[in-house]
């Protein structure tokens, strides 16, 4: 027995079936509402009421909805977990649909499909990150990747071999990534490593022949040459970006700019791994906290901190370049004044280039063009301000200041000083701007006032002082009083006046002729001035899209002209110096800090150590010195300062001159990956192998603790490879952090290879760490006292200090026979915890005292003689 469909759940698994990977948004009226499996998941998603509607063979139909005033909330929840929206609106007025007939169903069609690279609402991006999304075209041995973020605009495009996807997708970190279908198994994983969800798409789409002339049309050229030079796998990557967002925008394309072609080589490469052991511009925990990028950021406005992320993750490799961004930054350092006031003035910036995405995406409002006049004006005080004789980036970015001709008088006159979000909601046109609006207006208010005078005439006639005029959407204007004096009002004479209308529990409605007209005109003069509005946003939309260039050279000049000022107030505050770029192997840093650490220290009140870092004529520097004493900061700290002196920034040093860094490879900490079957020294093990097999002789290689995971002798023998392998084939420039004592003979045995150790100060059992690097090597790892420091019991630390003991004296003079020394070894023979040394008497202390002389001492000295003073007093009971 067949079961019979309603007409509107037919039309939603019509909708449905072209949207099989996607959850379907269906209008009905002032919900989204989701049926069937769709339902399930998105309750669950959102942790909102699964209720159900009707049935569908024979069974019940889930459902589920949100309100659309507030589905962007929604939305974005789903777009987190993975899930993709195509959005089905109603295409009609109902009461067009009931003309039909009474079981016509409103016309109903897909206008958008929600995707996570595809997002433009303000509410649901990140104002001050990019949101890419990307393809990936493989021809041959050919590959490329293209890029785009249609909340800005931006597109790019770059020659990448299948073998550099990964590396450069951690270095975008798209949100989403378009591959060819039969490419699809290949790549996905590589993606799905660096967070983004993966799209096929059918090979047609990243056709070159084709692809060609859709981009030529999109941006309304006869050829691409003008752009570029591109080969068929850039072509093809750009061209499935298009076809992606002319599905997904429903023909609606973004404000697409002219592709910017990115040469290989032209940016520093790091690869994910080295990201986040850098933790460049995502923390530990995964946000911006405790990140390189959050620590630097000194951007006023959205669209520089998004410049500053680009740079930062992108450091170039040309010197010209380079020096050319540090000149814009000089010259703000230099002048105070000029720094302070522009930074003022750009705080009223708004976010241009999100703003004409959306107008040109038709998604845009009032505020939009709000947007756009309030950057012009700012565009206009940022360029009174630039002095003459600027860096040429700089001067560059004035001259793109100039703002499009009539572009800011027009929008000051035809816009209220605060305009609304939504154009339905008018309001938002100045008056005197449009003469039919402002006739509209005056009719729709006076229509008002004359309610409020006719309701006092009828309350005369009617003898009735509590009747009143009221307004709903289904009676229109309507007469309202009590059923107390309606009899009087239904009786003639006033019946002649008054028509009764309808009568409720409470009240009884009437109606009268002059009511009726006056209704008419006032409705018509409300739709009207809507209409008018309607008119002059379209207008206005038009003429800001028709100066779409200048207005984004003009975003792009005031992004840049922020970036430098916060890098030149970030490099006055925390007193760095611009780092010297040249095109030999030099690495010299005197003074080096690590910007985040010292950040944080600042916060408690503590100085941090600086330390210089040379790696010149010897290009290797093996580091050794016990836990916790500072050996991962102070690698980590000369690989950030090379990214930014390379960014164009200043650095957190006295002095710094750095040879081009060609790549920057780091494995400090390591954990395992379980999802892969991976264990800690696997993981290290692999990371190492691509340090190994890839970096050039302009690389900078930071390692710590290679071979830690694994039996000491079958570690040692990994690190004393890897350090022969670093001098001799990659030829690199590195700092090799080891508790491997043994390697420190390598530096008599191999040129480019010399000892450093971070220093130690140790008394009466208690170890100060100092944080200095110098030359030398450290002779123990003090992992005992470290252990006691993390709050070991006593005698478990005590124990450790008897076998530690016993093997070193062992190793001594049985030739490292642990085996031996091991059986030698009673066992749970732990000592009890040492008696608490005998306090010395004050007098000693004193006496110690008075030999100090504080205005000869240096700090170090200084936090030295305290903790030997210390060490005097004996250990607290």
């Amino acid at each position: 027995m067949s079961e019979t469909v309603t007409p509107m759940m037919a039309q939603y698994l019509d909708i449905k079936s072209g949207h099989p990977d996607a959850l379907l948004f269906y209008r009905m009226g002032d919900f989204y509402e989701m049926f069937f499996d769709d339902a399930v998941a998105a309750a669950e998603a959102l942790d909102i009421a699964l209720t159900k509607r009707g049935k569908h063979l024979g069974q019940d139909i889930p459902m589920c909805g949100v309100p659309v005033h507030a589905a962007e909330g929604y939305l974005l929840g789903l777009i987190r977990k993975g899930f993709r929206v195509a959005i089905a609106e109603q295409m009609e007025d109902p009461a067009e649909a009931k003309k039909r007939g009474s079981k016509s169903v409103v016309a109903r069609d897909v206008v958008r499909l929600v995707t996570p690279g595809t997002l433009t609402e303000e509410s649901l991006l990140d104002a001050r990150r990019h949101n890419f999304l990307a393809a990936f075209c493989a021809v041959r041995e050919e590959g490329a990747l293209a890029w785009v973020d249609i909340s800005t605009g931006a597109l790019a495009v770059m020659a990448c071999a299948p073998a550099r996807l990964g590396p450069e997708l951690a270095r975008l970190s798209p949100r989403e990534l378009l591959l060819a279908e039969e490419t699809e198994r290949d790549f996905a994983g590589v993606a799905e490593d660096q967070g983004a969800a993966v799209t096929p798409l059918p090979r047609g789409a990243f056709d070159s022949t084709g692809g060609a002339a859709r981009l030529c049309k999109v941006f309304g050229i006869g050829s691409l040459d003008g752009f570029g030079t591109f080969g068929r796998a850039e072509i093809g990557a750009m061209a499935a970006l298009v076809e992606y967002l002319e599905l997904t925008q429903r023909g609606r394309l973004p404000l697409l700019r002219p592709p910017v072609q990115e040469r290989p080589g032209g940016t520093m490469q790091i690869d994910g791994a080295t990201r986040r052991s850098l933790e460049l511009v995502q923390g530990s925990e995964g946000g911006r906290a405790g990140s390189l990028l959050a620590a630097i950021d000194r951007s006023v406005t959205a669209a520089g901190a998004r410049l500053l992320e680009r740079r930062l993750s992108s450091p170039s490799c040309d010197a010209g370049v380079v020096t050319g961004r540090q000149d814009g930054v000089t010259a703000l350092v230099e002048d105070a004044a000029l720094r302070r006031d522009l930074r003022d003035i750009l705080r009223g910036a708004a976010d241009l280039d999100r703003a004409l995405s959306r107008l040109a995406l038709e998604r845009g409002g009032p505020r939009d063009l709000g947007a756009v006049r309030a950057t012009l004006e700012v565009a206009g005080r940022v360029a009174a301000r630039l002095p003459e004789g600027l860096p040429a980036i700089l001067a560059e970015a004035k001259r793109d200041l100039a703002a499009p001709e009539g572009l800011s008088e027009l929008l000051d006159s035809a816009l209220v000083a605060e305009p609304p979000l939504l154009a339905r909601d008018g309001g938002f046109v100045a008056a005197g701007f449009d003469p039919d609006l402002d006739e509209a207006r005056r009719l729709r208010d006076e229509g008002r006032s004359v309610i409020a005078g006719m309701q006092a005439e009828y309350a005369g006639i009617a003898g009735v002082q509590s009747l009143k005029i009221r307004h709903n959407n289904v009676l229109g204007y309507f007469i309202e009083t009590t059923a107390t004096h309606a009899g009087r009002m239904m009786a003639p004479p006033l019946s002649e006046t008054f028509i009764h209308r309808q009568t409720t529990a409470n009240a009884v409605r009437f109606t009268t002729v002059d009511l009726s007209e006056l209704e008419t005109r006032i409705l018509n003069a409300g739709a009207r001035a809507l209409e008018l509005e309607r008119s002059v946003f379209d207008r206005l939309r038009a003429a800001v899209l028709e100066a779409a260039g200048p207005l984004g050279r003009l975003a792009r000049a005031l992004a840049e002209i922020d970036l430098a000022a916060g890098l030149a107030d970030l490099a006055v505050e925390g007193d760095w110096c611009r780092p010297g770029i040249e095109g030999g192997r030099a690495f010299e840093i005197e003074g080096g800090r690590h910007p985040v650490v010292e950040a944080a220290l600042r916060r408690s009140g503590e100085p941090f150590v600086a330390n210089d870092c040379r790696l010149g004529e010897t290009p290797i520097r093996l580091l050794t010195g016990p836990n916790m004493a500072g050996k991962s900061t102070f690698l980590r700290q000369n690989a950030l300062i090379a990214i930014l002196a390379q960014m164009g920034a200043w650095v957190p040093a006295r002095t710094a001159r750095i040879g081009l860094v060609s790549q920057v490879f780091s494995r400090v900490g390591a954990s395992d990956d379980l999802a892969r079957g991976r264990s800690t020294f696997m993981v290290e093990m692999v990371e190492t192998a691509a340090i190994l097999n890839q970096a050039d002789d302009r690389a900078l290689v930071i390692l710590d603790e290679i071979g830690r995971g694994t039996a000491t002798y079958d570690g040692l023998s990994i690190a004393w490879a890897t350090l022969e392998h670093l001098n001799a084939v990659n030829r690199c420039r590195a700092i090799f952090a080891t508790h491997y004592h043994e390697l420190a003979r390598l530096a008599d045995r191999l040129d480019g290879v010399a000892n450093a150790t971070v220093t130690v100060k140790e008394w009466d059992g208690e170890v100060v760490f100092l944080h200095e690097v110098r030359d030398g090597t450290a002779d123990r790892s003090y992992g005992v006292q470290v252990a006691r420091l993390a709050g070991l019991p006593p005698s478990v630390v005590e124990r450790a200090r008897v076998v530690l003991d016993a093997l070193e004296k062992g190793e001594r003079e049985g030739g490292g026979k642990r085996e031996t020394l091991i059986d030698d070894l009673p066992l749970f023979a732990a000592a009890p915890p040492p008696p608490p040394a005998a306090p010395v008497r004050a007098s000693e202390v004193e006496a110690r005292l008075r030999e100090l002389e504080p205005d000869a001492m240096s700090p170090r000295e200084a936090l030295e003689r305290l903790y030997e003073l210390k060490g005097l007093l004996g250990r607290p009971d």
